[in-house]
């Protein structure tokens, strides 16, 4: 896809413990399918898909990453220049819940500090076997400064909605930024040390540490 087609271009990815059902996140954005039997993502793949915020085209272009413990040895590869990340957890299993704490650390570890964070719960068409309240979920994202919502793959369920709400969070970033100046020659500058990009459609923009649009919407419903 030429750069001519898009306005920008936003890395996200998606973490969570093995079974939370990102893969299901994932090929349901992006290919609009589900698979009960999917098996464990082994390292990570990656595809993209364009959203339209604010009438800007963005290419988001989505990681889905492992979750078993052997895999986060490659962490630090899966963050670099991301600015988006959708963290899951499975409503059904409560260890999935209480593992977020640790994988808000390999973020912090990890990511740029100004990567824009919305939590998810994944399988809510699995209300009879929900072990994490929606209440739990809320607070949780609300203490860690997150947006929240409940999704679900199997039933396409919020899934649009998520990546659409994540996009939008990332560009309302983009509207407190200070724009790289052009330089002499009328080209921009380069970012300083520790920023994140978003580029695309020949566009290069700093994004300062200015994180307060992802706290606007802290919940969701299913």
């Amino acid at each position: 896809m030429g750069d001519e087609e898009y306005d920008y271009l936003f890395k996200c990815v998606i973490i969570g413990d093995s079974g939370v059902g990102k893969s299901n996140i994932f090929n349901r954005f992006i290919r609009d399918e589900f698979n009960l039997d999917s098996k464990a993502t082994i390292g990570v793949e990656f595809s993209a898909k364009n959203v339209t915020v604010q009438d800007k085209v963005i290419k988001c272009q989505v990681w889905d990453t492992a979750g078993q413990e052997r895999f986060r040895a490659l962490a630090k590869s899966y963050y670099r220049g991301a600015v988006g990340c959708l963290l899951v957890y499975d409503i059904t299993n409560y260890d999935s819940f209480q593992h977020l704490d640790k994988w808000l650390k390999e973020v912090k570890d990890h990511a740029e500090p100004h990567l824009v964070v919305l939590l998810i719960g994944n399988k809510c068409d699995l209300e009879e076997k929900r072990a994490v309240k929606q209440e739990e979920g809320a607070e949780f994202a609300e203490k860690n400064g997150l947006g929240f919502i409940e999704v679900s793959a199997k039933d396409n369920l919020n899934i649009e909605t998520a990546f659409s709400r994540l996009t939008t969070e990332i560009f309302n970033v983009l509207d407190q930024v200070n724009e790289s100046e052009p330089d002499n020659n009328g080209s921009n500058k380069s970012p300083t040390k520790g920023g994140i990009i978003a580029s695309g459609g020949g566009q290069t923009i700093q994004i300062t540490n200015n994180n307060a649009s992802a706290k606007k919407e802290k919940s969701g419903c299913c």
